[in-house]
């Protein structure tokens, strides 16, 4: 009997310490699996690195956990990227929010990887300036901007050149190869393409004449930079006096000191914006669309203004200090171009330049 009670004892005492020493768990795993952190909730956006993830990650997201006690969990990289990393886990999403360029929310949407986003959902939207929507209900535009030719007013003044007036400008002897153009696979470079091919008669439906001058902007360039972390050290350092960029880059560098402007072509640039779009089934997609509400509020736009970018919504304006580099009169040109176009022929065409624009690359600087 003895023994028995002292098998039994030993057996309990067993089941306690089991009880009391579960398998541990890396820090912050349960609170992950439960979509909190610290005790409060989290969601994850993935969105562009640089100035957006700084705005983001240093300005918007203290604030909104501040009122709201849910964290921003941040995942840089670029839009394309960002796509297909929705697209593979689109059986069990792990993105609450996705921020895309216009072309990339049209083909999340063509590919049902998005839920719709509207007044009913997002209540600010009621207040968002139409031009900068890329698809009407697939996205809230957030960050707005132009994607523009710029220039060193001191380089160009020191050499007696004229101020750019049209894309096809940028294909010049005169800039030495002091050039910092993106290649097609980047958004910025996908809009020079577009841009020269305006400025030759040509149209979304007709790139060719774009291709063909691009051949001459290739031949007097000695590279195309891949990404917004190549070019703007090459501008900021002195190694190119002429580049096509994102409107808020050209003011970040002008801040930075750099002498560069904005110049807006007459065949016009386009407007456009970062937009946060819902993934399909995303874990937390109240607090989700409750951050991307916040997101468009005019306090949030003032403060994302701040950061060079323009106010998407109606009563927000661009601060007076970037007025000089990247303020746009009411005479400028800019004009909403057809994303869905832009999707259908995207690949096509950075094919085309691929093979066939590429190879030029500094064959007339010799």
């Amino acid at each position: 009997m003895k023994k028995l009670i002292s098998l039994l004892s030993i057996l309990l005492l067993l089941s306690l310490s089991a009880c009391g020493n579960p398998t541990p768990q890396k820090a912050g795993e349960a609170a992950k699996a439960n979509g909190t952190e610290k005790g409060g909730k989290t969601i994850t956006i993935a969105g562009n690195g640089g100035v957006i993830e700084k705005a983001i990650r240093d300005v918007i997201a203290p604030k909104f956990k501040k009122e709201t006690g849910i964290t921003v969990n941040y995942l840089p990289g670029l839009s394309g990227e960002i796509l297909s990393k929705v697209e593979l886990q689109k059986s069990a999403p792990q993105i609450d929010i996705a921020f895309f360029v216009p072309v990339d929310v049209q083909r999340a949407t063509d590919k049902g990887l998005t839920d719709s986003i509207n007044e009913s959902n997002v209540p600010n939207m009621k207040n968002v300036k139409s031009d900068f929507v890329a698809v009407e209900g697939a996205a809230a535009p957030v960050f707005g901007l132009v994607i523009s030719p710029a220039y060193n007013t001191e380089s160009f003044k020191k050499n007696g050149l004229k101020p750019i007036q049209s894309w096809n400008d940028l294909a010049s002897a005169d800039y030495k190869g002091k050039t910092a153009f993106a290649d097609i696979s980047n958004d910025w470079g996908f809009n020079t393409l577009y841009g020269l091919a305006l400025a030759n008669n040509g149209s979304v439906d007709n790139m060719e004449p774009g291709l063909e001058k691009a051949k001459e902007l290739a031949g007097y360039s000695s590279t195309f930079y891949k990404n917004s972390t190549q070019m703007m050290p090459a501008v900021q350092q002195g190694a190119a006096d002429v580049t096509v960029m994102g409107s808020y880059a050209v003011g970040e560098l002008a801040l930075s000191g750099v002498p560069i402007k904005l110049a807006v072509p007459k065949e016009g640039v386009p407007l456009q914006a970062f937009s946060a779009a819902i993934v399909k089934n995303s874990p937390h997609n109240k607090d989700a669309l409750n951050f991307i509400n916040y997101l468009i509020s005019e306090e949030s736009q003032a403060l994302i203004a701040d950061k060079g970018f323009y106010p998407v919504v109606e009563g927000v304006e661009l601060p007076e200090k970037y007025e000089e580099s990247i303020g746009l009169k009411d005479t400028d040109k800019t004009f909403k171009p057809d994303f869905a176009k832009f999707a259908e022929v995207r690949a096509e065409w950075s094919d085309r330049w691929a093979k066939e624009v590429t190879p030029k690359l500094a064959t007339l600087l010799k």
